[in-house]
């Protein structure tokens, strides 16, 4: 196993659905682009229409990868809501309607209970060791 990712043919199962993703993605940002041409009353080229979805998907790209920095970086394993309106914080604009929209989202969760926090090994001992009570 060379580096530790996988076989060769992990790795080309890997990258067939990667490309297929990519090649989705890609046709559905040329869907978009050509609607809202059509409904602006705009013609765009094929070449100016593939750039688009190129640059929609490196985007996309590096957009994940940041996310997947902010969650590591607060410690937690998956991306939420708050890494993504940190990745807007460039454009006040967006980040503004990602919180809207987050506040939304919370909005139309029904009620439940909390999660119950996992104690620290120290707070673990303590609670213990507070609840041992030796026999006299």
């Amino acid at each position: 196993m060379e580096g530790g990712h996988g076989t060769d043919a992990e790795r080309e199962d890997e990258d067939s659905e990667s490309e297929l993703l990519r090649d989705r993605f890609r046709l559905s940002t040329i869907s978009i682009a050509e609607t809202e041409a059509k409904k602006n009353g705009m013609d765009i080229s094929e070449p100016i229409i593939a750039c688009i979805a190129d640059l929609a998907f490196k985007y996309a790209e590096q957009l994940a990868k940041d996310l997947e920095l902010f969650a590591q970086h607060a410690g937690r394993k998956s991306v939420n809501m708050e890494d993504v309106i940190l990745s807007a914080h460039r454009n006040e604009h967006l980040a503004a309607s990602l919180r809207s929209f987050s506040n939304d989202l919370k909005a139309k969760e029904p009620p439940s209970e909390k999660k119950r926090k996992k104690l620290s090994k120290k707070e673990d001992k303590a609670s213990t060791s507070a609840l041992h009570i030796p026999d006299l």
